[in-house]
């Protein structure tokens, strides 16, 4: 029995194929059964002839149904083994793919921002002036290393707030850190293999570059941040690291160190992919100078990003690489095309030129600023000397060590979540092994102050 819907847009002929066609798909119309004929099936669903001579003529088309002269039309007779998954199953498919993440009273993610922080009215008139000013090379291609005003922006930034020494045609303009990861692992596939890695720390760049058929080397993560002495002998050609704010664990890899890091790759060929994802986000002192800003000319690719304080929506990051990888790229991606709108990253140049950016990067801190001194205060004041708090002081999380707990990361995220509190688990910025303690990643970026001091004072009962 086949059923049209007049109330939704598909035209009615496009339904009746489309169920005849799972029908047959399915195998309940067998081959070569008869159809009813136009004039039976039209009267039977009380529609028009045209309608059902449309869905036939589709169906006859495409080969599912053959006819016989003065006999009608008939079912095809088809591979079943070899013929498509019936989409009669693809609205359970969607539905399960659709569910909604689950949301929570109090959302302690690490990577969530203040929810009202994002200047939309501004942006929205920087937007439109841009659309006007733009309207023409709307039908055109942008350059593929991304705008030159926009790079021009980022280079005086990064001179000015980072050290960062370039020019702006190292620089290239990426869809988010997932992107340009994924451009340094294909300009380097063919001279590295071995990536080495924080652990913990950041999970997307095991990823990324386990998708390109790197090799994976954890390496661990002490006081003053990446084991340099682990990373001489892990066999690894590229390191990951993030020095100004180690991911998870907060800890600032000191000069000494880092001089020994660029030693490490100088010495035999190897590179170095720094990550300054937050660097922005210091709340005592001033921020921490990059590390390429002490070898401008070495092997060091820098990697940055405008999510953690404008919009992780925008998907808007860059490179900076490198002058021996730049002929590299360019053979590589001559004939790619920018990833990111032509209209966004004329507004962000505009964004930056006019000051907005700094005046933002101070608003933004002082906001984060003040959620980041509450939670040190609700745990200290809820948990006491039962937790410890490691890598406070910047960024947009903390770690929460609990020595001597009895209940497992599983058992707590498991309790919290069933009470409304949203984890993201510690654990999965462990490349390998687990954790010697247990350990809570707890983020505040998306939480008001009133939020935090509930979610907190509500962990903490769960807790013990």
């Amino acid at each position: 029995m086949f059923i049209l819907n007049n109330d939704t847009p598909v035209p009615l002929y496009q339904q009746l194929y489309s169920q005849i066609r799972e029908h047959i798909l399915a195998g309940k119309l067998p081959a070569d059964a008869r159809l009813p004929s136009v004039r039976q099936l039209a009267i039977e669903l009380a529609t028009s002839r045209n309608t059902v001579e449309g869905a036939y003529q589709e169906l006859y088309a495409e080969g599912y149904i053959y006819s016989k002269p003065r006999s009608g039309y008939f079912v095809s007779a088809l591979d079943q083994e070899a013929a498509p998954l019936s989409l009669l199953k693809k609205p359970r498919l969607r539905s399960s793919l659709s569910t909604p993440a689950p949301r929570f009273d109090y959302d302690f993610h690490p990577a969530r921002l203040a929810p009202k922080s994002f200047p939309a009215p501004l942006w929205r008139k920087l937007f439109s002036e841009c659309l006007r000013e733009t309207s023409r090379e709307l039908v055109q291609y942008g350059p593929p290393q991304g705008e030159l005003n926009l790079r021009r922006m980022i280079q005086l930034y990064l001179e000015r707030s980072r050290g960062v020494v370039c020019d702006p045609e190292q620089i290239v303009i990426c869809a988010g850190l997932q992107h340009s990861l994924d451009m340094v692992a294909q300009i380097l596939k063919g001279s590295h293999s071995v990536v080495a890695v924080e652990n913990p720390g950041y999970h997307l760049p095991r990823s990324v570059f386990r998708n390109h058929g790197y090799e994976i080397v954890p390496v661990p993560v002490g006081a003053d941040g990446l084991d340099l002495e682990a990373l001489a002998s892990s066999g690894g050609t590229l390191a990951y690291v993030t020095p100004s704010h180690q991911l998870p664990m907060g800890c600032v890899m000191p000069v000494a160190n880092r001089l020994k890091l660029i030693e490490w790759a100088e010495s035999g060929g190897r590179l170095i992919l720094e990550d300054d994802y937050d660097s922005e986000l210091r709340y005592h002192g001033k921020p921490i100078p990059s590390l390429q800003g002490l070898r401008p000319r070495g092997n060091i690719i820098y990697l940055g990003t405008f999510s953690k304080v404008l919009s992780p929506a925008l998907r808007l990051s860059y490179l900076v690489l490198p002058d021996s990888l730049l002929d590299a790229y360019r053979r590589l991606f001559h004939d790619y095309f920018s990833t990111v709108s032509l209209l966004e990253q004329r507004t962000l140049a505009k964004f930056m030129e006019q000051g907005h950016w700094d005046r933002h990067i101070r608003r933004m801190r002082a906001i984060y600023k003040k959620q980041h001194d509450v939670l040190i205060r609700a745990v200290a004041q809820r948990f006491g000397s039962r937790a410890e708090i490691v890598g406070q002081g910047a960024g947009l999380h903390i770690v929460l060590q609990l020595p001597g707990i009895s209940l497992s990361e599983a058992e707590i995220i498991s309790r919290a979540a069933q009470h409304g509190i949203g984890l993201f688990p510690f654990s999965a910025t462990c490349a390998a092994g687990e954790p010697a303690a247990t350990r809570l990643l707890l983020g505040f970026g998306g939480m008001s102050a009133s939020e935090i001091e509930a979610g907190i004072a509500l962990l903490s009962r769960l807790c013990f």
